[in-house]
């Protein structure tokens, strides 16, 4: 059986492996729900990028949003990594997991002006500009630091990646970034402002993209505008061209990491802008395939229409299919000799939307484990505590070893920071 995504969470005769190791004996040694997570299949994934931009002034900036977990974003800075930010706390993280804020992009479309004076203090390598009001309060908070914010406007090419509306980012509906026919006298106004240096352009369109062709129109708008820009006499020292690489979830086929940098790379080349450095923002490529949320049966509920595989991970564990209808491939962790049954594998917290995945043809019982593929991006991240349940353990896998690198959060954990109203 061909499991989608990485080829180091496979089957090993009827055990479900992650590097090798048994992913029941995970569950059972750290407890359900548990993501757990493969260390040589992230190396894998960056090295693809690092493989096409060799000889290439670069930087590839894992997007920390995708999987914000320590020892995840210890191993890419470990790799030489810098990293895509979308908040103060994710700087907190990069810094404590011991990257280079000199190696930090700094996105997001609402900075606050307390972000945005941490980010200055710490020295990232750029602030990511969404809007001219921001780029107004940044100059603002950057004077009054006393230091120098460089910046790249991010433009919106008003390219449709063709991927889902809620992970769209590029069309001028969208509430990303600057419109294409602003951008040039945004530029100018960046310019002239004080405490702002300009050193790039930046753009990023959607995510879960399996084409090259939107990338290459944005490319070439990305370019008409730098031209522009320079006419100006601006000069843009770096293009960021964002993230969004697409991972097989089911029977997708994105292009590698490889062939689409060395696709860009040629349209760089050949447009006559091979002398800037470029800047990728890769996430759910480095991490999606990596990972696996694995959980316990807990009922098997036959009805007339329907029938129910009920386990102990839910909608607040892994909120992707609830809320993009998100279909992530389900197995057993341990095959069993009969029979499957159709039915929808779902969790226990009490909304009709909580569920894992539909229609799914599985042979379990109560008490086996189960796991949902391709979880590395986007689950954890987003998980949450919805009906009072204590956020799922993490494990970090390479090779013969495993190691706890979250703690399951348990019942005090979860109104530590609450008070009661004092007594009468």
């Amino acid at each position: 059986m061909n499991l989608p995504g990485s080829p180091h969470v496979a089957y090993r005769g009827d055990d479900l492996s992650l590097e090798g190791q048994s992913v029941s004996a995970l569950a059972q040694r750290f407890g359900t729900p548990l993501y757990a997570y493969s260390k040589t299949a992230m190396l894998d994934a960056v090295a693809a990028y690092q493989r096409a931009l060799v000889g290439r002034d670069h930087l590839v900036c894992y997007a920390v949003k995708a999987n914000s977990n320590l020892a995840v974003l210890q191993v890419f800075a470990q790799a030489g990594c810098g990293f895509d930010i979308v908040s103060s706390g994710e700087l907190h993280r990069v810094i404590a997991a011991g990257g280079d804020p000199a190696k930090v992009v700094f996105s997001g479309i609402g900075k606050t002006r307390a972000e945005m004076a941490h980010a200055l203090q710490v020295g990232v390598m750029c602030f990511n500009v969404e809007s001219e009001a921001e780029l107004e309060l940044l100059s603002e908070v950057a004077v009054q630091a006393g230091r120098t914010a460089t910046v790249s406007l991010r433009v919106n090419p008003d390219v449709d990646a063709g991927t889902h509306p809620y992970i769209s980012t590029g069309l001028k509906g969208n509430k990303f970034g600057i419109a294409h026919e602003r951008a040039v006298a945004t530029y100018r106004r960046a310019a002239a402002l004080p405490g702002l240096a300009v050193a790039g352009i930046d753009c990023h369109i959607g995510s879960q993209i399996t084409d090259t062709t939107p990338y290459l129109d944005a490319l070439d708008r990305v370019l008409d505008l730098v031209e522009a820009v320079e006419a100006a006499g601006i000069p843009i020292h770096h293009l960021d061209l964002g993230g969004g690489l697409g991972i097989t979830y089911t029977d997708e086929v994105p292009p590698s990491a490889e062939v689409l940098v060395k696709l860009l790379l040629q349209r760089i080349d050949a447009r006559g802008h091979g002398h800037r450095k470029v800047v990728f923002e890769p996430g759910r490529s480095l991490v999606g395939n990596a990972g696996v949320l694995v959980s316990e049966v807990l009922y098997l509920k036959p009805g007339e229409q329907k029938n129910f595989c009920i386990v102990d991970a839910a909608m607040n564990d892994l909120a992707r299919p609830a809320m993009y209808e998100a279909w992530m491939g389900i197995v057993a962790c341990t095959r069993r000799d009969e029979p499957p049954t159709r039915m929808d594998v779902v969790g226990p917290v009490c909304e009709s939307g909580d569920w894992l995945g539909r229609d799914r043809d599985l042979a379990v019982h109560a008490g086996d484990h189960i796991a949902v593929l391709s979880a590395g991006a986007y689950g954890m991240s987003m998980a949450s505590n919805y009906n009072t349940r204590g956020r799922a353990a993490e494990v970090l896998v390479s090779g013969d070893e495993a190691w706890l690198v979250r703690e399951r959060e348990q019942p005090a954990d979860l109104f530590k920071g609450e008070r009661l109203l004092p007594a009468r």
